[in-house]
């Protein structure tokens, strides 16, 4: 073992390859938050030719070298499994931030017209000396804003794989995290102004915090799909969170076959490490029965248009039982 990390070491050592690999069709995971999107990258950054955004990035977003150390390291005899302890994947937004002015937190969503080319070299730059010889795929995820226009434009080739959960779960877990600020208010959860019809379905829902964070989800997955008019089809992959939790490994193969990454052994066993569950049935055991008939009336449209299942019906067609009897469902 200890000659095999010596001879590592050499190879490491005597690499006279650039110091930087070129940006080839950088792998993007969007969502709205909370649905599920942390656990996909993370699964997917173990794929033996995959990079991703370290603490390191966060640390010395300056310094992108500091990450291709950490990536090499993963890869090491004798070092690498701690190493994959220690360098997790996130989203480290203050990164981003530093290359791109205001790309954390826009009022709007992101698009194709707002990229500045020198944005674009300086991040382009950065990416490429994190890169390996062997991990040449960039992985990076990003939930709120979509930002795929953007992301787009400024990486072609880029793919983007959307993870979609059922809006309900979403705002259920919304109002449980702590940087969820709806309680301040619209403009605190990036909803100032308010549109004429969101304005009027808050005021009949008395103000209620429930419908605010459904406003919320509802104006990121159209921004969602509107992005995803400007993206080719073949390079936008969208999975259900509830496929992915009942066959995570059958998912996976969808993900590998469309991000054009190899099968690998190691792979596979990384993957069966993970404990992989829903916990889509919170809404109903954490929310109010009329809670529950606002949130659907909010998000009904959107959960037809996805395939949500068991959406209570509207308060024109259900009485008191109905509301009942799915609630203890």
């Amino acid at each position: 073992m200890i000659s095999n990390y010596r001879n590592w070491l050499s190879r490491k050592r005597n690499d006279l390859g650039p110091r930087a690999m070129p940006l080839e069709r950088p792998i993007f995971i969007v969502g709205t938050g909370r649905c599920g999107s942390t656990i996909l990258h993370r699964m997917l950054a173990c794929h033996p030719q995959i990079a991703f955004l370290s603490g390191l990035c966060l640390l010395y977003p300056d310094r992108p070298e500091y990450n291709r150390r950490a990536m090499r390291l993963l890869d090491a005899p004798l070092v690498g499994r701690q190493a994959r302890k220690y360098f997790q994947p996130a989203e480290h937004w203050p990164f981003w931030d530093y290359y791109v002015r205001g790309f954390s937190a826009p009022c709007r969503d992101l698009l194709a017209a707002d990229v500045r080319p020198i944005e674009r070299d300086r991040i382009t730059r950065a990416f490429e000396q994190m890169l390996t010889r062997r991990r040449r795929r960039l992985l990076v995820k990003l939930t709120g804003w979509p930002r795929m226009a953007f992301l787009a434009e400024m990486f072609p080739g880029a793919v983007f794989i959307h993870m979609v959960r059922d809006g309900r779960a979403v705002v259920n877990s919304l109002l449980n995290v702590e940087f969820w600020q709806g309680w301040r208010g619209p403009a605190h959860v990036g909803l100032d102004p308010l549109s004429d019809v969101e304005q009027e379905e808050w005021r009949r829902s008395g103000r209620s915090f429930v419908v605010l964070a459904a406003i919320q989800w509802k104006r990121w997955m159209d921004a969602i799909e509107a992005a995803k008019s400007h993206i080719a089809p073949e390079r936008y992959l969208e999975i259900k969170y509830e496929d992915f939790t009942a066959d995570p490994l059958g998912t996976f193969d969808d993900i590998l076959t469309f991000c054009d990454l190899p099968q690998s052994a190691q792979f596979n066993r990384r993957l069966r490490g993970f404990d992989v569950r829903t916990d889509n049935a919170k809404w109903r055991r954490q929310l109010t029965l009329e809670q529950q008939r606002q949130l659907n009336e909010s998000l009904r449209s959107r959960l037809e248009r996805y395939g949500c299942e068991d959406i209570v019906p509207s308060a024109a067609t259900a009485d008191r039982d109905d509301l009942t009897s799915f609630s203890n469902s």
